[in-house]
């Protein structure tokens, strides 16, 4: 389908070769309309300039890269982030663990958010929680430099490290620990499919079986729990037995997992000794 200009936005909103949500989405982004006003303005008719703008945000969507990329954002937790090519597009599955997390934040607690990516986990925390003391880290510039654009425009208050891990925190101690890390096995066919192509590699797998990132966590937490502190790690569909197995072996108590909206063993975690 060729846009052309003079079509309606009633007309567009029917006949755009994708689902209604991306129809919708791609309109309001390319005219810089909110949902009433494509009500609204049903009959406005698109200038040469508008059509060909958004025929070029079709045709990359048609090509599969995803909505959140094509109009530089994505909601999670109530909040908008900022996303791109550097970062993982947060996801509605990981704010299971921003609720556990807020759940076991006592007042002025410490939290680290571990491999932050758009800043997510401890943006919407943050945000949530002024009085919390949130941390957050990665090994990336790129992920960090959009991490921070978040919490600036969320106005949270959130301490950025670049680190690999534990590296850069020296004898830093926390009550939580959060983290949402690279989990998926190296050569796992979903990497070749929808999204995940053009997503970071690096923030999606651990180049490896999946649950060496996840064991780098749960090994080296202890450091910069303090006693009783919390450890929630995000983790693959098919990986909570494993990581509640690494979680007991590691001394860590109170081991569980927790399900997502989908019924699916998202989250697993423990207590420090």
């Amino acid at each position: 389908m060729k846009i052309t200009a003079g079509t309606t936005v009633q007309a567009l909103q029917a006949g755009l070769p994708l689902d209604p949500l991306e129809n919708r989405i791609l309109l309001c982004h390319a005219l810089r309309l909110t949902r009433v006003g494509l009500i609204t303005n049903a009959e406005r008719a698109l200038t040469r300039e508008e059509a060909a703008l958004l025929d070029a945000l079709v045709a990359r969507r048609q090509a599969g890269e995803p909505i959140a990329y094509i109009v530089g954002q994505r909601e999670f937790f109530g909040l908008p982030f900022q996303v791109g090519p550097a970062v993982l597009i947060p996801r509605p599955d990981t704010e299971l663990i921003v609720e556990l997390a807020l759940e076991r934040l006592a007042p002025a607690a410490r939290m680290l958010d571990m491999g932050t990516g758009s800043g997510a986990i401890a943006v919407a925390v943050a945000h949530t929680r002024p009085d919390a003391v949130v941390t957050a880290l990665d090994l990336s510039d790129d992920a960090l430099h959009v991490a921070r654009a978040n919490a600036s425009a969320n106005r949270a208050n959130v301490r950025f490290l670049r680190s690999d891990w534990f590296a850069a925190l020296g004898t830093d101690q926390f009550d939580l620990i959060a983290s949402n890390p690279p989990y998926i096995a190296s050569g796992d066919e979903h990497l070749a499919q929808g999204d995940l192509r053009f997503e970071p590699s690096g923030a999606l797998t651990d180049f490896a079986d999946g649950l060496s990132a996840l064991h780098t966590i749960i090994e080296g937490a202890p450091a910069h729990l303090v006693a009783g502190g919390w450890l929630l790690l995000e983790h693959g569909y098919d990986q909570a037995a494993a990581v509640r197995d690494a979680l007991l072996d590691a001394g860590y108590t109170e081991v569980q997992s927790w399900r997502d909206l989908g019924g699916i063993e998202r989250v697993s975690g423990g207590r420090r000794g």
